[in-house]
């Protein structure tokens, strides 16, 4: 029974900062990489942040400088640090785990995701 669950949206002011949390459990396989993609209305989920187990990170042009992505080393945990926030950055925030069931094949899981908002 995989979980993966996130936490720490909530409404922040243009250039304020949030922190998001995100946790995975319930499977036996490892962790091959976690990540945080968005969605706002009326548009795409788009890729925000990826960290993998290796610790490679990767980032949207649109965050690069201002969010960081990082773990804990104890558990299956991400985090998402969000500075200088932005009003275009409002969107449901979605955490992915993906665990490696074979060499070259990953399953992904998604949480629920969970509401940023910046307006003043």
């Amino acid at each position: 029974q995989v979980q993966v669950v996130e936490s720490g949206g909530g409404l922040v002011q243009p250039g304020g900062s949030l922190r998001l949390s995100c946790a995975a459990s319930g499977s036996p396989l490892s962790i091959f990489a976690m990540g945080w993609h968005r969605q706002a209305p009326g548009k795409q989920r788009e890729l925000v942040a990826t960290l993998t187990s290796g610790g490679n990170t990767n980032y949207a042009d649109s965050v690069k400088g201002r969010f960081t992505i990082s773990r804990d080393n104890a558990e299956n945990t991400v985090y998402l640090q969000m500075n200088s926030l932005k009003p275009e950055d409002t969107a449901v925030y979605y955490c992915n785990a993906d665990f490696q069931r074979q060499v070259n094949l990953n399953i992904r899981y998604w949480g629920q995701g969970t509401q940023v908002t910046v307006s003043s």
